[in-house]
């Protein structure tokens, strides 16, 4: 092997307390948006500059461009949309409190949040602030309530522009660099007032987001993709659904997905999969190997997916029958958001080590489960990440002496 193991992220790291105070004062007009720009881009160029010091070859703007939820920091991954999208309506807590409702077989249906599977069958831990499974107090969720329509051109911009300034700043090459974006089926889990049916709710939001795909893209840039619905509306469904009857389900996803990538060099495009960043027992997820091969169909080159965490660290196996397409690359994450205990760099390159013998050190990108922003403290964040980058050395060394011999 003549290159290293590439390493990455998920995608959000912890934020300032500065850059937070500005979030919450720019929504109530105490900051302008001059005085937040300028300390936005200072921030991403802060945050890319600390990537380069810990060893990430693979960086981002940490998220730091998607606005952020009042209430707390880490549900910019999906919130951000909100603001980036016409023809939404706040209107209390939409679906996280809707009526359940009741799915059938070959009529797969999303229930409300708060009727997860998992919550169902841990109904004192979920209740218990001491639990440690507390999801954070969500904002009102939107209704769409008209034709929904992309209107985040200029934040776009600005999210390409800073993190461009970063990575120049830094020394990255900026073709390495990139940039979250949700996927259609995704936002499509808000309440629909407008179209005729959820598929016809999944296409719209497909145009829609395209926008912002296209604009990373074309910017030279690499987009990441963030589906965890693929995986994770698996526990959002009662009764549960036959797996048959979810592959079915999850295609809509899929093909929709691909028609928003449609002419977009898959080499520029990862996918994020995963099973929710809360911190809670997960007994309902669905296995990966459900999926594996509907989700390897996506017009992306980089396939990232939860490998660190208790509940799935065991699927490193199904990649010893899977085969890994020509172009296609994984991103494993190899340290996990759901635990403070920082991963030893050893068990780091054991871990990368399992995935390069069986796809190749090339096609391996060592990251983590899902994003660190928010659900560990952010001096444990940034220890997760160097025990990445040192484990990902050694696994490096380690595989070239193997090739050696």
């Amino acid at each position: 092997m003549s290159a290293g193991i590439r390493t990455s992220h998920a995608g959000s790291l912890p934020r300032t307390p500065k850059l937070i105070d500005a979030n919450a004062a720019k929504a109530d007009a105490a900051v302008s948006d001059a005085e937040f720009g300028d300390l936005l881009e200072a921030s991403v160029v802060d945050i890319v500059q600390k990537q380069k010091d810990l060893g990430i070859t693979e960086p981002n703007d940490g998220e730091f461009g998607h606005d952020m939820a009042a209430q707390f920091d880490y549900g910019a991954w999906w919130h951000y949309s909100f603001n980036r999208t016409g023809g939404l309506k706040i209107s209390g807590q939409g679906l996280w409190e809707l009526p359940a409702q009741r799915s059938e077989p070959g009529n797969v249906r999303l229930t409300s949040f708060q009727d997860r599977r998992d919550r169902n069958l841990f109904p004192a831990a979920y209740s218990d602030p001491t639990a440690g499974t507390d999801t954070g107090t969500q904002p009102g969720f939107p209704q769409a309530v008209g034709p929904i329509s992309y209107i985040g051109h200029e934040q776009v911009k600005r999210d390409i522009a800073n993190v461009k300034k970063g990575l120049e700043a830094a020394g990255y090459d900026p073709a390495r660099g990139f940039l979250n974006s949700l996927s259609p089926a995704s936002a499509a889990r808000i309440e629909n007032k407008h179209y005729e049916s959820y598929e016809d709710f999944v296409w719209a939001w497909a145009d829609v987001l395209r926008e912002e795909y296209l604009a990373i893209t074309e910017a030279g840039l690499i987009v990441q993709i963030d589906d965890p619905s693929l995986a994770e509306n698996f526990d959002q469904i009662n009764p549960e659904p036959s797996i048959a009857d979810y592959r079915t389900f999850t295609q809509l996803s899929i093909d929709a997905l691909n028609h928003a990538l449609r002419g977009i060099d898959p080499q520029q495009v990862r996918i994020h999969t995963c099973w929710g960043s809360w911190h809670g027992p997960h007994v309902t997820d669905l296995p990966f190997s459900a999926i594996v091969d509907q989700v390897l169909t996506i017009n992306a080159a980089g396939i990232t997916f939860e490998a660190a965490n208790v509940r799935h660290e065991h699927e490193w196996k199904i990649w010893q029958e899977t085969t890994l397409p020509d172009g296609k690359y994984i991103i494993p994450g190899i340290v996990s958001h759901s635990t403070n205990v920082v991963e030893h760099p050893e068990l780091v390159a054991d871990r990368i080590t399992r995935f390069a013998e069986l796809v190749g050190p090339e096609n391996v990108v060592a990251s983590t489960d899902c994003g660190l922003g928010g659900r560990v403290h952010p001096e444990i964040a940034l220890a997760k990440l160097e025990s990445l980058t040192q484990g990902a050395e050694i696994a490096t060394q380690r595989l070239r002496q193997r090739a050696v011999v």
